[in-house]
């Protein structure tokens, strides 16, 4: 388990690296919900996610050895974008791996910022390719599995505690569980009496079947929300969400892309739906602990099109 010492430790490392991102009440978003929201926009962070916190606090760890190996990632989309921005402005070799499915602008960002960019067909078979470079010698950042990357991402948590008015409950986006174990983790430390909830999608549910079974298990992937979609979470994450975590959620893909659409209509933000499933699991989380409830969300990403969204609300009648 990391501690806070761990986070702060990340927070003075990747100072003048990433944004400190603004923390927000939105007036929109509280009357949609029928509570007070306050949303942390990690959209607005370089490489428009969270993503950069761990991607460079891992790569600003890293001894000279490992920094000549280059280092080698998998991602659905949004950490290999980190990856690739955040090693090339570091100047070390990076290359990402990333199913046909993820989303083309990751790709093209990816390999605009000088990584080489490898695509499978799918989740799992990146997750192998992504085991035979390191294998090959390439330096490992992990998106999830990796205590650096998940101290970084708990620096989310660090300055919703520091920032933000009265909460009662935080709700936080769940893929591998990096950013919901840091955050829960910096959050119960400097704020022991909020709840975190985390949220995923269905066929991209890998955390709430691994509480389910006592351990984390490989998931079918089915979620056009491909930033959430790990095969797996890892012995590290599932750890820190059983201890700290009040329960996850699962929402739908629809009520995902719906939420999209809500955070644009009512928040004035665009987010990816990986940030818009969110809002259907606020309404949740409200009607379980009911109307003295203050909510925060952390609006993990931005990473997304028009062209996307259109044919998302397209599909599902949004």
């Amino acid at each position: 388990m990391i501690a806070l010492a761990d986070i702060e430790a990340a927070a003075d490392r990747i100072a003048g690296h990433v944004v400190h991102t603004p923390t927000v009440p939105s007036p929109g978003l509280s009357e949609l919900i029928g509570v007070p929201v306050t949303a942390k926009l990690e959209l607005l962070q370089r490489t428009g996610s969270f993503k950069a916190r761990g991607a460079a606090a891992k790569l600003l760890a890293l001894d000279d050895a490992e920094r000549a190996a280059g280092v080698v990632a998998v991602s659905g989309g949004n950490h290999g974008i980190a990856v690739a921005v955040m090693a090339g402005t570091l100047g070390v070799a990076a290359t990402v791996v990333m199913p046909r499915t993820a989303p083309a602008r990751a790709v093209e960002v990816s390999r605009a910022a000088g990584a080489d960019v490898r695509l499978t067909d799918d989740m799992a078979a990146a997750f192998a390719l992504m085991s035979r470079l390191r294998e090959d010698g390439r330096t490992l950042l992990h998106p999830f599995d990796d205590p650096v990357v998940l101290a970084g991402q708990g620096t989310v948590g660090l300055e919703f505690a520091d920032d933000a008015g009265e909460l009662t409950d935080v709700l936080v986006s769940v893929g591998g569980g990096a950013l919901i174990s840091g955050v829960a983790a910096a959050l119960r430390a400097r704020r022991p009496g909020v709840r975190v909830w985390g949220v995923e999608t269905e066929g991209a549910q890998a955390m709430s079947q691994a509480l389910a079974t006592g351990g984390p298990v490989e998931v079918p992937l089915s979620s056009i929300v491909t930033t959430l979609s790990a095969p797996t979470v890892s012995q590290l994450t599932y750890d820190h969400v059983t201890a700290l975590v009040t329960d996850v959620l699962v929402v739908s893909d629809a009520e995902a892309v719906r939420g999209t659409v809500e955070l644009a209509e009512h928040a004035k933000v665009w987010a990816e739906p990986a940030a818009g499933c969110l809002l259907p699991a606020a309404r949740r989380v409200r009607d379980r602990v009911g109307a003295d409830a203050r909510l925060g969300l952390v609006v993990c990403g931005g990473n997304t099109t028009v062209a996307d969204v259109t044919a998302w609300t397209a599909r599902f009648g949004g």
